[in-house]
């Protein structure tokens, strides 16, 4: 499976540099450590959106389809939705025009072999943008799923896949109706060629191109900026300001920005002498650790971000030294996971790994890292759950090179300066992994915002 997985991933690359123009992809530059002081970003317009994210989906189109339909060996991949019912690996086929279904929309994607390009068909009454070509009259065949049946029997395909997944909701988009119908107006005989289209969802969904890795770092980078402004005198008034009111900030601040949120912000204090995570109308005081997590959807790509900030007290210049180190053990546990990824190895595999690396280092960690990109929570092996630490089904899946990662953890330690008081230093930052080393696309923090008490 390793060497699967590396035949696909230098399928990709040569698919990638053979487009009209087009040079060997170059290496994402990041910096260890997030930069506070570089400012915002520009967000773009509209339309300058749309044309950002059509023409990155016409070169994912291109590129990986036939990657991956050759290397899973399926010639014809089918993909079902309606109107507001998208399943994720259409809604992700559709240009930014075409926010929607149209009624029934149907993709088939044909490989006809002897190395020609891939056909993109829509059984439908228009071409999405023109990316797939409208194969169904109406007029003549009144029957929509007739007209699958009969542009599929013609092409007599070996193997139909179509996306059912008990494991993976990315891969489960066929519904039980769709399925009935599609099978009824099928000859008999092809009907035994129908397969899972479970892996094509995932490698569609889960692999990065160079031209979504040169904007990624810019919409990370705006994530990031916006948590340094939450965390700072503007947003935040010692001994007035709650945490509900910073978790709402944030939703405002996207709201002028022209962003989204793919989930709503979490902020909580964790405080000397009290116990576990301090939210809601809790207000925040000189001497707390505040933790927030925050991502935002931009440009169809998500970002997921995990930061700290200690609000001083009137006579400190820094954090304490055991918040401090907290932090740098978390720093620790982020080096070991990554420095575990490896092309062909399962997210169960990464996870027994890295900690048993951390253990052996007197480290108390907790693991639960997952891929990012087309959405938060992403398609692809997850590597740890929160609250399961030991090997899961949803780990079992082999890690693929130009893949993108939220590398999410937190460890336990005492802080000598809080009584010994057990604290939670959770961080979380996105990366990408080439296939030989990950890097993080922005940064990420290394040391504990601080924000003045006066």
């Amino acid at each position: 499976m390793m060497a699967t997985k590396m035949v696909f991933a230098a399928a990709l690359l040569a698919a990638l540099v053979a487009l009209p123009g087009a040079a060997a992809p170059a290496p994402v530059t990041v910096s260890e450590a997030h930069e506070q002081s570089l400012g915002l970003p520009p967000i773009l317009k509209a339309r300058e959106r749309a044309i950002t994210e059509n023409r990155i989906l016409a070169e994912r189109l291109d590129t990986i389809i036939p990657a991956i339909m050759r290397e899973q060996r399926i010639d014809l991949w089918l993909l079902v939705a309606r109107e507001y019912f998208e399943e994720p690996v259409v809604a992700s086929m559709l240009d930014a025009e075409n926010m929607h279904a149209r009624r029934r929309t149907i993709l088939i994607f044909h490989d006809p072999g002897d190395g020609k390009p891939i056909e993109r068909l829509t059984v439908s009454r228009y071409g999405l943008g023109g990316l797939f070509a409208p194969v169904w009259d109406p007029g003549k065949q009144p029957d929509q799923w007739q007209a699958v049946a009969d542009i599929i029997t013609k092409r007599n395909p070996t193997k139909i896949a179509i996306n059912t997944s008990d494991l993976y909701q990315f891969a489960d988009g066929m519904t039980l109706s769709q399925y009935e119908k599609f099978v009824a107006a099928l000859p008999a005989p092809l009907g035994s060629r129908i397969v899972s289209g479970e892996a094509l969802a995932i490698r569609w969904l889960e692999t990065r191109t160079p031209a979504e890795m040169e904007i990624y770092p810019k919409i990370v980078r705006t994530a990031h900026m916006v948590i340094d402004e939450a965390f700072s005198r503007s947003v935040i008034t010692p001994g007035v300001t709650t945490a509900e009111q910073v978790q709402w900030w944030y939703r405002d601040r996207l709201l002028q920005l022209g962003l989204d949120p793919w989930f709503h912000p979490s902020v909580a204090i964790q405080r000397e002498g009290a116990k576990g995570m301090l939210e809601g109308d809790e207000v925040i005081l000189p001497g707390d650790l505040l933790w927030t997590d925050f991502g935002i959807t931009y440009l169809r790509l998500n970002t997921d971000t995990q930061h700290l900030a200690y609000v001083l007290k009137p006579s400190e210049s820094k954090a304490p030294e055991g918040l401090r180190q907290g932090l740098a053990n978390s720093n620790r546990v982020q080096d070991m996971l990554t420095r575990h990824f490896a092309v062909g190895r399962s997210g169960n595999d990464v996870l027994a790994l890295t900690r048993a690396e951390a253990v052996a280092a007197g480290l108390d960690p907790s693991v639960y890292a997952h891929p990012i990109g087309l959405h938060g929570h992403g398609a692809g092996p997850s590597i740890g759950f929160w609250d399961n630490q030991n090997a899961d089904p949803r780990g079992s899946g082999l890690i693929a090179a130009n893949t993108a990662w939220s590398i999410e953890l937190t460890t336990y330690a005492a802080v000598p300066e809080w009584n010994g008081q057990r604290v939670d230093f959770r961080t979380e930052e996105n990366a990408f992994f080439n296939g030989a080393n990950v890097r993080f696309i922005d940064g990420r923090q290394t040391e504990i915002t601080l924000i003045p008490s006066e």
